[in-house]
């Protein structure tokens, strides 16, 4: 009788290791696995990690710790560390954890279930790292998250030498998908019942370095415009030094691409950018935004934003807040600088003390808070269309609430009218209140019941479909059809 095994893959970092962790979770399904039920112990955990925050290693291994009496209460449980911490510890996540069985890096995560199957047969942990990538990810077997929202990926890698960042060293150089590929899996989302799509990429509008066409990530956004049914299309994130004009004409004149746009500062002092190797200045970035609202002066930007970066002076900080003043961000991701290892800012003399790094932080979020709430509260009173989301409110239940995205990807929480929309259904809704980081709308004025709320309801009664996998490599394609949202390290361009 052949035992069912289960699984549980926890994923840390930013939007492609989100993705990455699709694709891991398809391949153990296609392979036969199921997934483990909430409270349960899983036959198989699977680390899908990040190397960018400071205490990443430490999080790894005090988790990789709690999980050691299990392991040894029961001997055939599987452990396996992939993702960007795999890629650079390599064989050292053994050694300092020798009861973990596959390691495994960013360039070969089609291998995971032959690895898995390896280490059991052999009875010893497996470490597969390529310098290089196999596969291209996306057309490995998929089992997305969302039936109504998804990733699609337009490049892997980075070609640029950020001071304060390790991810071209564990990803890789650019490698583009041809256009035709990607449009190819959107039109298949969208017939799976998909309404949005993210353009997904460590440098998204560098699009096109690869085939020799600098324009194609505009084109790429003005085909997505082409594809029927396809309701809602965003990126994420573009590089301002490579920010061209044609994309923002691409996203103000194409209906379907939203006037949403999340644009990595990281400073705003001339001179902390130089330091960062961050190939734009100041007034590059402001005059990019000033476009973007004169063509679309609805538009919805956030950015990310860095504090405490080696050598940074008062004077330095307060040229990041005045470009935050001027910039209007709706959102912004704040991060204290860490030192990473085997980055060039991790050596870099004047390292910023901890204490005046936090009181810049807390100086610069009360800001962007200040911000946030008065560019929320020019929202009140508007009629928006809410795509409604699936897990998005951590209130709802007590509230009697439902969450979604407007169009500019602000939260929405609002109130339901006579009938409960479904995950993926459409809600016309006034907005009447506003706070920091959502509104909320007690007025429900429609409902519009969708393709993709139909595909959330059918896949709550999915059946599992039992697989096998050899010891060869994983089968490989695009995943059956089935009844079928950003910043951080690989998209913080």
């Amino acid at each position: 009788m052949t035992v069912t095994r289960t699984y549980q893959v926890r994923t840390y970092g930013c939007q492609m290791n989100v993705h990455d962790s699709e694709r891991l979770s398809g391949l153990l399904e296609d392979a036969g696995y199921v997934p483990a039920l909430d409270g349960q112990d899983a036959d198989v955990v699977v680390f899908n990690t990040c190397a960018v925050r400071e205490n990443a290693d430490n999080r790894l291994y005090g988790n990789l710790g709690h999980l050691r009496p299990a392991k040894v209460k029961n001997p055939d449980m599987q452990i396996a560390v992939g993702g960007c911490l795999a890629q650079k510890d390599q064989g050292e996540i053994v050694r300092k954890a020798p009861w973990v069985d596959v390691v495994f890096g960013t360039h070969n995560i089609g291998s995971l279930p032959v690895l898995l199957e390896r280490a059991r047969i052999a009875g010893e942990a497996q470490v597969e790292l390529k310098e290089s990538l196999e596969v291209f990810p996306s057309t490995l077997p998929t089992k997305r998250e969302s039936p109504y929202a998804a990733w699609v990926s337009v490049s892997v890698g980075c070609n640029n030498t950020c001071t304060f960042c390790i991810v071209p060293s564990l990803r890789g150089k650019e490698k583009d998908r041809r256009p035709g590929d990607v449009l190819a899996e959107v039109s298949t989302l969208v017939e799976q019942g998909v309404l949005e799509v993210t353009l997904l990429g460590q440098n998204v509008n560098t699009y096109g370095v690869e085939f020799g066409d600098r324009l194609a990530f505009g084109k790429l956004l003005r085909a997505c415009g082409d594809i029927e049914g396809l309701e809602r299309v965003r990126f994420t994130s573009p590089h301002p030094a490579a920010f061209t004009d044609d994309v923002i004409a691409a996203m103000a004149e194409t209906p379907n691409v939203m006037h949403q746009l999340h644009m990595p500062l990281q400073s705003g002092s001339d001179r902390v950018l130089k330091a960062m190797r961050r190939s734009y200045r100041a007034e590059r970035y402001l005059g990019i935004i000033e476009r973007v609202r004169a063509a679309m002066p609805d538009a919805a930007i956030s950015t990310d934003i860095i504090v405490g970066f080696p050598g940074e002076t008062e004077e330095d900080f307060q040229a990041t807040l005045d470009v935050v003043r001027q910039s209007r961000f709706a959102n912004a991701f704040t991060f204290q600088y860490s030192i990473r290892p085997g980055t060039p800012a991790a050596t870099m003399p004047d390292q910023v003390p901890k204490e005046v790094v936090q009181e810049r932080y807390e100086r610069l979020i009360a800001l962007q808070e200040e911000i946030s709430w008065e560019e929320n509260k020019t929202q009140v009173g508007r009629t928006l269309e809410v795509l409604v989301a699936e897990g998005e409110g951590r209130k709802d239940e007590a509230t009697r609430r439902l969450s979604g995205r407007a169009p500019d990807n602000r939260l929405v929480h609002f109130a339901v009218g006579e009938e409960t929309p479904r995950p993926g259904d459409m809600v016309r809704v006034e907005v009447t209140y506003a706070a920091p980081h959502h509104l909320v709308a007690d007025h429900a004025l429609g409902l519009r019941r969708t393709r993709a709320g139909d595909a959330w309801e059918a896949r709550q009664g999915a059946p599992a479909k039992p697989k096998g996998v050899s010891l060869g490599m994983p089968t490989i394609g695009r995943p059956a059809p089935l009844p079928v949202e950003p910043s951080g390290c690989a998209v913080t361009s």
